[in-house]
């Protein structure tokens, strides 16, 4: 346990330069505090006391904003930068090393019992306010763009942007961060397109 809470606050160390040391961190990481709390909810929910899970998660969610299914499954140095408004689902599956931004979403489509989350492998970062929905694969060493809406699962050491999410490019393998101001928006080619077919007619119009 002890080895645990401290890979936990050596990873909020790799991932934010913000973090100035172990007492800010352990005290004003809601993140931190979230996934702390999940842990307790998920072995209450996985032992038949699911009620007592749901109330931790709730106050989990009071407390940090943060609203995480004490069914989902989530593995190790998993980190949530900022936290709020971040909902994690109760069937929802994360890998190893996830980088997960605010306001983001793996959310549900269906009534149905049964898996109807998504599934985060190893290696994967999930930009603000993004939305997966379904139960959809994200494979290794993904990223997801900001403000992105994904239905489909995405293949390994893929960049998706837009809404819905496309495709844009491969990204180099074990590169967890992402930066926003590097991926293409793909609304914004289609304006430029459209601005330079405009002046192409109008040069013609001119002759």
């Amino acid at each position: 346990m002890i080895g645990r809470i401290r890979e936990d606050i050596n990873t909020v160390f790799e991932r934010d330069p913000a973090a100035k040391n172990t007492f800010e961190v352990v005290t004003c990481y809601p993140g931190l505090h979230a996934i702390w709390m999940h842990r307790i909810a998920h072995y209450f929910w996985n032992h038949k006391l699911k009620w007592l899970g749901r109330f931790i998660s709730h106050l989990s969610r009071f407390l940090t904003s943060i609203e995480i299914h004490p069914g989902a499954e989530i593995g190790r140095r998993f980190f949530i930068d900022h936290g709020a408004g971040v909902v994690i689902g109760e069937t929802t599956k994360i890998g190893n090393d996830v980088l997960m931004y605010q306001g983001s979403t793996l959310g549900g489509t269906s009534m149905e019992k049964g898996k109807r989350h998504p599934t985060i492998k190893d290696g994967v970062v999930i930009g603000a306010d993004a939305t997966l929905l379904g139960p959809i694969e994200i494979g290794e060493e993904a990223r997801i763009g900001a403000g992105s809406v994904v239905l489909d699962s995405v293949p390994n050491e893929t960049t998706v942007v837009g809404i819905p999410a496309k495709p844009v490019e491969e990204v180099k393998r074990r590169e967890n961060k992402l930066k926003h101001a590097d991926l293409p928006d793909p609304i914004e080619d289609e304006i430029n397109k459209i601005h330079q077919k405009i002046r192409e007619l109008e040069d013609k119009i001119e002759k």
